[in-house]
């Protein structure tokens, strides 16, 4: 009997090991990613009284003033070992989704040299929510989550994809399969230019192995919407919802890029809608992981479409967005990195989030051409020290022989806080007229309709 309660104390002893090192040595996080979500992320994790040392890979030229960068791809797997165990990492935070589909959190998971690593972002299969776009429409379908009626298609199936788009009045909507930068959507109001597009995609090769299979979709008439939950798979925390514009001209004109500004909170998504969202999407979905069998652990981005006050499932993210978490990170005012822990250890369960009521709106500093073709190199002036109620957050930048450059078609977002939304978009733009680098672009419309 001695023998059995001395095996059983040591046993919850060995379980609760991480955790009594956590509390008493605090927490070592790598941070994997190199744009503004990373900045926005770092800099909150940065704040937190149980933060040890943050990494940030690769980083950029804000997360270097919160951070510590480290010179490897986010996806440099094997890279990313070495530093875990020579910095002694607690906890991975996953930015992109690109290290997500190609399994970083299997290659951390079945390593045992680094089981003591607590990730936060989902395994492969459940990165096949962003990952494939037929997987989530099936999976949406499956689970009776209201999304675009919608037709998947092979390069054996064109004839049949053509025939598809008479089901639908234009615009058509045709959809990568796979990931494709942010890239592989279009929206065409000409049947023959849809035809046409299908050609390039199907057999054409024109988003490369994203566009082997295309996902053709109803046209849903509204306004779009971000919502995000941190999950351990099983409890989730409802994060501030968003709204992004990705359109480069102002008026949501010309070409659609990474996200030229967000506004947080949003006014249409009121208690009674955000309820909707919450009991006929955020709820099925998790319970559809559990049906399914999918153990899905860190951020899910819902991009939703309100079409007469109805919300319908756009696409699903397996991380945050950009530039949605430049608004939503400084409307949150509890601990971030605590929340990132619990979740890597599923202990979500009755965590509350506390969140700034004030207005968030986030504007997006580009290089001159983006989103097509630009230069890199700028010397950026005007970067100097946010605010209390500005910051700036780097999304292409570098340090570049002493100097803050550009390296990237988005460069530089600038986020500020207000008790209205026109307050705070007042102090995002003044802090626009200080910064500079030639060729800057910006949009000086964000939230126009809202």
């Amino acid at each position: 009997m001695v023998a059995f309660f001395y095996a059983l104390f040591c046993g919850s002893f060995l379980s609760l090991q991480p955790l009594i090192r956590i509390a008493m040595e605090k927490i070592r996080v790598l941070l994997l990613g190199g744009g503004g979500r990373e900045h926005a992320l770092a800099w909150k994790m940065s704040q937190s009284p149980l933060l040890d040392h943050l990494f940030v890979a690769p980083g950029n030229g804000g997360t270097s003033e919160v951070a510590t960068n480290l010179n490897f791809s986010d996806s440099d797997f094997d890279a990313m070992k070495h530093a875990l165990i020579e910095h002694r990492i607690d906890l991975v935070v996953v930015g992109p989704e690109a290290p997500l589909v190609k399994g970083v959190r299997a290659f951390i998971e079945e390593d045992v040299d680094l089981q003591h690593v607590k990730v936060v972002g989902p395994g492969t299969e459940g990165a096949q929510m962003e990952g494939s776009k037929s997987f989530s429409k099936q999976f949406m379908e499956r689970h009776g989550i209201p999304t675009a009626a919608f037709g998947e298609f092979t390069g054996a199936e064109l004839n049949d994809a053509k025939a598809f788009l008479e089901r639908f009045d234009p615009p058509y909507v045709l959809k990568a399969d796979g990931l494709a930068a942010g890239k592989g959507v279009l929206i065409l109001d000409d049947r023959s230019e849809a035809e046409k597009a299908l050609e390039e995609m199907l057999q054409g090769g024109k988003f490369g192995s994203a566009g082997e299979k295309v996902v053709i979709e109803e046209f849903l008439k509204g306004i779009e919407l971000s919502v995000f939950i941190l999950t351990d798979g099983t409890n989730y925390v409802l994060l501030p919802e968003a709204k992004d514009y990705k359109r480069i001209g102002e008026g949501d004109q010309g070409l659609n890029t990474g996200g030229m500004g967000s506004i947080s909170p949003v006014p249409f998504a009121n208690e009674t809608f955000m309820q909707k969202v919450v009991d006929r999407i955020i709820e099925p979905t998790v319970q559809g992981w559990k049906k399914d069998g999918m153990d899905y652990n860190g951020f899910l981005f819902v991009g939703l479409m309100a079409v007469d006050g109805e919300p319908f499932v756009i696409e699903y993210n397996c991380r945050m967005g950009d530039p949605e978490t430049e608004s939503v990170m400084p409307r949150i005012k509890s601990d971030v990195l605590e929340l990132l822990w619990k979740c890597g250890v599923g202990e979500l369960e009755g965590v509350d989030l506390e969140v700034d009521e004030r207005f968030a709106t986030c504007v997006m500093a580009v290089s001159g051409g983006y989103p097509e073709a630009y230069e890199k190199g700028k010397q950026i002036t005007g970067a100097s020290t946010s605010s209390e109620d500005t910051m700036l957050f780097h999304a292409g930048t570098k340090m570049q022989d002493g100097e803050l450059v550009s390296s990237g078609g988005r460069v530089i977002a600038v986020t500020s806080m207000g008790e209205h939304m026109t307050d705070a978009l007042r102090k995002s733009y003044a802090k626009l007229d200080e910064l500079h680098f030639d060729g800057m672009y910006f949009r000086k419309d964000i939230g126009f309709d809202l």
